[in-house]
């Protein structure tokens, strides 16, 4: 028998993935200016087209029909090139995105402990999941529901004791080595 052979990916974008407060939005624009790419942030650019912040689509209408909304713009993004994506961070959760993302994206998950992600989100408003009595509580639930979806970027990147700089320095690393050498499907 035969060992199925697949072909190396189209790596033409990068996408951040991890959870929130872990740094990509800050971490995306350098490495887009770097690269000379755009950067393009998906909790905003939901935003945007639907004229409501997801504080209030959660809200309003739920997470599900946020999530509905991120997997319409996942799909949008197979014909994107020259992009950081920094995705909403359950994007990845749903499998059909992460697969969807792969085939265009060097996929990086930024990454830190439930304590650092309180820290750096604990005077945030605009995060609606951490709107708990107990959010440090919620971060630990959310992180261990998202661990093995988190687990299968194509690199993993602690932000822990690291600079922003230092951060966009490895992910732009592991994506010129991708091109030179891409990851398969």
């Amino acid at each position: 028998m035969l060992a199925r052979m697949s072909a190396p990916r189209q790596i033409r974008n990068v996408a951040l993935a991890g959870f929130m407060g872990v740094g990509k939005s800050s971490v995306g624009r350098l490495v887009a200016a770097e690269l000379q790419f755009e950067f393009v942030d998906t909790d905003e650019v939901i935003e945007s087209r639907t004229g409501v912040k997801v504080g209030e689509i959660f809200a309003q209408h739920g997470e599900a029909a946020f999530r509905q909304f991120e997997s319409e713009l996942v799909a949008e993004m197979a014909a994107w090139s020259g992009k950081v994506i920094s995705t909403g961070g359950g994007l990845i959760v749903n499998p059909d995105n992460l697969a969807s993302l792969k085939a265009h994206s060097l996929v990086v998950c930024l990454w830190a402990t439930p304590e650092t992600i309180y820290q750096r989100t604990k005077h945030q408003t605009h995060r609606p999941l951490l709107q708990t009595a107990d959010p440090l509580a919620r971060i630990r639930e959310l992180l261990a529901a998202r661990e093995a979806a988190y687990k299968q970027a194509d690199v993993l990147v602690s932000t822990e004791q690291r600079s922003i700089k230092e951060i966009a320095a490895h992910v732009l690393h592991n994506f010129r080595a991708a091109l030179n050498h891409p990851p398969r499907l």
